[in-house]
């Protein structure tokens, strides 16, 4: 059963399963399954997928390499290379362990590494995209191994040229292996986030003891489920399921006050906290459990996670349309509320909101 390969445990089965352990695997495998008119579904740690309870019509192809390597640059910095089906969160250590700073941030979010630039994966004011060197890809489409750059990839807010090439989980380009560009320091990176930067007793783009940043975002995340955990029911869970809505800073005008808003690149718009936005529209921490007004909506089964607004949890007996119908209610809710439509982060696999 697929759901035991994902961090939510919703999902049937695959028409057919294949576990690859090297890259010459992984591309042989897709390779195949494209030559035989197979739709293919890659899974990593699982950690970004809801799949639907009637399982995968096709090949889904498990990514199980491993490899961690450093290449000194001549630059005085240090090129981190992971294998794509290489635990995030191992990488993250592993660098640190080395003395290298820049991804310690990004401590505890689970998945592999080859994930993390598909979406540009990022937490506490930071994401990949800031420290990404290249990424190695097998692209279906020609056939061929290729190395694409940073600004290849047009990276942007959980988005990437990766993402939006890939059609229901189903990547035009699989990416092999990862690379990051790290400065050998103790020190973080600068802390861009103000609520880690108070945890840590330093101003917002001062940096820290890297080590202790990464303690200090365990910490964090643990404390909102966000570090899956078996006994943890409140981390069965794809983390955040809505990002942060970026919208016209106009929209600024019909919302409250308070209502929490963050700049971005792009000119004339914001960043609004979802979180917020779910919470002020009524649906707060543990909506969907017993005792709620939105216990009839999967039956206590699934749920928002009872710390923190984001996550949308399985209680232990969760359908996958469970998932989705908590999904469903709160999308709708906050766009009764506010007129903003979120959008779920994690990819749905044959299912839809």
């Amino acid at each position: 059963m697929l759901k035991n390969l994902t961090t939510t445990r919703v999902g049937g089965s695959a028409n057919q399963m294949l576990t690859a352990t090297s890259e010459a695997e992984l591309a042989q495998a897709v390779a195949a399954a494209d030559s035989a008119g197979h739709n293919v579904l890659l899974i990593g740690g699982g950690s970004n997928l809801v799949i639907s309870d009637e399982g995968y019509a096709g090949v889904a192809v498990q990514i199980a390499t491993r490899g961690l390597h450093l290449d000194e640059q001549p630059n005085g910095k240090v090129l981190l290379r992971a294998a794509a089906g290489e635990s995030w969160d191992t990488t993250v250590e592993f660098s640190l362990v080395q003395g290298l700073s820049g991804l310690e941030a990004l401590s505890g979010i689970p998945g592999n590494a080859g994930a993390t630039p598909v979406q540009n994966v990022g937490a506490y004011g930071a994401d990949v995209s800031q420290s990404l060197a290249w990424v190695r890809v097998y692209d279906r489409q020609t056939s061929q191994v290729l190395k694409m750059q940073n600004a290849e990839l047009e990276f942007a807010y959980r988005d990437s040229l990766i993402k939006r090439t890939s059609n229901n989980g189903s990547p035009r380009y699989v990416v092999l292996e990862v690379a990051f560009l790290l400065e050998r320091d103790s020190q973080s990176a600068p802390i861009r986030y103000a609520e880690l930067a108070r945890q840590l007793n330093v101003e917002p783009g001062e940096r820290a003891d890297a080590l202790s940043v990464r303690q200090r975002v365990l910490e964090l995340r643990r404390s909102k489920g966000m570090v899956y955990d078996p006994k943890d029911a409140d981390s069965h869970s794809t983390g955040s399921f809505f990002t942060n809505p970026i919208v016209e800073a106009s929209v600024l005008q019909s919302l409250p006050e308070n209502a929490p808003n963050y700049p971005v690149a792009q000119e004339g718009f914001v960043k609004l906290s979802a979180a917020w936005l779910i919470d002020q529209a009524g649906f707060t921490k543990g909506y969907g459990l017993e005792g709620t007004y939105g216990f009839s909506v999967a039956q206590g089964r699934a749920s928002l996670s009872t710390k923190h607004t984001l996550a949308i949890t399985n209680r232990g007996e969760a359908s996958a349309n469970d998932i989705v119908a908590i999904a469903r209610a709160v999308q709708a809710g906050v766009n009764e509320r506010f007129g903003i439509m979120l959008v779920n982060e994690p990819l749905l696999i044959g299912l839809e909101l």
